[in-house]
C-alpha cells in the first residue's frame, strides 16, 4: 500500500469538529507508551524518528505528543524529515500534569523541540499538579492566554474527571475543547462522557485497545471476535470502531507498520447502534485501568 494510498484511507475517516470550529482527525497516532523516553536528556533517538516517520508515512498525519513523553524532538525532527506540509499535520502535545511549571515557558520550549511555530491541539496532561481548584483555574487562565495567541488552535485537558472539570469551568473563558482520557468498555467513566456532551466538550481516546489486547482474557473476547469474523478486520479495528462510532476521537500507537495499515480498516466499516450498545453493556462486567493506577483505588471506575 503507497503512502498516498494510506493517507486516502484515514483521509475517508470523517473529523470531528470541536467547540472552537475547529476539526480533529477522528484516528491519531500517539507518542505516549512505547515511544516515551524516560530519560529527558539521552541524546536523540533515530530509531524513534524512523518509527514516527513509519506513521507519518502510513498515513498518519495527527500525531499526539506531550512534554512528559520526552520525545518532542524526535516528534518535530520525523514531521520536519517527512516532507508533508505543515498544514496536512495535527499535532497535540501536553504540559506536564504532575508538575508545577510555568505554562508559558513550557509552551514555548515545546514548541522549539518540535520546531514548530504553533501546535493544533494544547492540553494540559493531567490534574495531579494542583492542590486546590484555584491552582486548576490559573492554569487554565494560562492556557487562555495561549489560545489568544495564535499559537494554539484549540486547547484542552487530559485525565480531569468531573470535579476537574468543574473547577476550570467555573472561571472559564474558554471551555476545554477536548478531555484526553483512557477509554475502552472496561472504563467507561459512568457520568463523565454524558458530562463532556452536555458542556460541549470532546472526548479523546487514548488506550483504546485495551479490551481487545492488554485486558485480555475477558468478557469480550468472544464478541470482539464475532464482530471481527463479521466485518472481515481484527478484534483491534472493532475496539477503534466503538470508540468512533461514540464521536470519540481514537489514538492508537504501534510500532508495526503493518499493524498500522491494518487500523485504517476502520474507514471501511461502521457498527450497528445495537453491536455498539451490546459492547457497552458487555464490558461492564469487568474493570480494568491500564495507566494511573497509583491515582485511583482497584475498584473506582470514575
Amino acid at each position: 500500500m503507497s503512502t498516498s494510498t494510506s493517507a486516502n484511507q484515514i483521509s475517508q475517516l470523517q473529523t470531528l469538529k470541536l467547540n472552537d470550529g475547529n476539526e480533529i482527525p477522528v484516528l491519531g497516532y500517539g507518542l505516549g507508551t512505547a515511544r516515551y523516553k524516560s530519560d529527558k536528556n539521552a541524546p536523540v533517538d533515530k530509531e524513534l524518528i524512523k518509527t514516527v516517520l513509519m506513521a507519518i508515512k502510513a498515513g498518519y498525519y495527527h500525531l499526539d505528543g506531550a512534554e512528559a513523553y520526552g520525545n518532542e524532538v524526535e516528534m518535530g525532527e520525523a514531521i520536519k524529515q517527512s516532507g508533508i506540509p505543515r498544514e496536512k499535520f495535527y499535532i497535540t502535545t501536553k504540559i506536564s500534569g504532575t508538575e508545577q511549571k510555568n505554562t508559558l515557558e513550557a509552551f514555548e520550549t515545546s514548541l522549539k523541540k518540535l520546531q514548530l511555530d504553533y501546535v493544533d491541539q494544547y492540553l494540559i496532561h493531567a490534574p495531579y499538579f494542583a492542590t486546590s481548584p484555584e491552582e486548576l483555574q490559573k492554569k487554565w487562565a494560562d492556557m487562555e492566554a495561549i489560545y489568544a495567541s495564535g499559537k494554539a488552535k484549540s486547547i484542552g485537558v487530559s485525565n480531569f474527571l468531573i470535579p476537574d472539570l468543574e473547577a476550570i469551568l467555573a472561571s472559564a473563558k474558554v471551555v476545554p475543547a477536548i478531555n484526553q482520557i483512557e477509554y475502552h468498555p472496561y472504563l467507561p467513566h459512568g457520568p463523565l462522557l454524558p458530562f463532556h456532551r452536555k458542556h460541549g466538550i470532546a472526548t479523546s481516546a487514548y488506550g483504546p485497545l485495551t479490551a481487545a489486547v492488554k485486558a485480555k482474557p475477558g468478557p469480550l473476547d468472544s464478541t470482539y471476535e464475532n464482530l471481527a469474523g463479521k466485518y472481515g478486520v481484527t478484534p483491534g479495528e472493532i475496539a477503534l470502531r466503538w470508540v468512533i462510532d461514540q464521536g470519540v476521537v481514537a489514538l492508537t500507537t504501534s510500532g508495526n507498520e503493518d499493524r498500522l495499515k491494518a487500523y485504517q480498516k476502520v474507514a471501511q466499516f461502521k457498527l450497528t447502534p445495537k453491536e455498539v450498545e451490546e459492547i457497552s453493556e458487555i464490558g461492564l462486567q469487568k474493570h480494568y485501568r491500564g495507566f494511573w493506577n497509583n491515582k485511583f483505588a482497584s475498584d473506582d471506575k470514575s
